[in-house]
């Protein structure tokens, strides 16, 4: 009986030592954000551009009645978007105040990375503009660099992603 409980909690530990990524690419690059702050993948929608925003900021979009910021993560982080490529696709997450829509070139899979496979981020120089890399993974024959969307905005587009919402909530 021991032997079962023994091997139990062995499972359960691997479990728990599991995280869960969706991988999607940017350009030629490979990025993954948290599972848990998926909400759920869409179409590119029908966007109303929002006035003095910054071109990365595609504007806001109706889902099932809720006001959503849409942003192209691609123009945010100067990556070129992949070429000869049509598919698109936008990852609603929960940023903990407000739920943002982002636009990646496609969508590739959940990756499960075990502890011991999350590399911490690369050694470059330490800003504030690097600072939303959180760990890297090699996959097959790709590096997967881990993302905090959370951190890709400044204080600054934060606020702006909330008025905005709230400006077209009221309107």
């Amino acid at each position: 009986m021991s032997f079962l409980r023994n091997s139990d909690d062995k499972k359960n530990k691997r479990v728990q030592d599991v995280n869960r990524y969706l991988e999607f690419n940017l350009g030629e690059e490979r990025f993954a954000i948290p599972l848990l702050t998926v909400k759920e993948v869409i179409a590119v929608p029908e966007t109303t551009k929002v006035p003095f925003t910054p071109d990365y900021f595609l504007g806001v979009m109706n889902l099932r009645g809720q006001v959503l910021s849409v942003i192209d993560l691609r123009r945010r982080m100067g990556i070129t978007p992949r070429t000869g490529s049509t598919e698109t696709a936008v990852i609603i997450t929960d940023l903990g105040f407000t739920h943002l829509g982002v636009v990646v070139d496609s969508i590739n899979r959940v990756l499960a990375v075990e502890g011991t496979d999350f590399a911490p981020p690369p050694e470059i120089e330490k800003n504030s503009k690097t600072d939303f890399v959180t760990g890297c993974y090699k996959s097959d024959k790709h590096l997967v660099l881990f993302l905090d969307v959370n951190k890709i905005l400044d204080r600054e587009e934060k606020e702006l992603l909330v008025q905005s919402t709230e400006t077209s909530q009221a309107g």
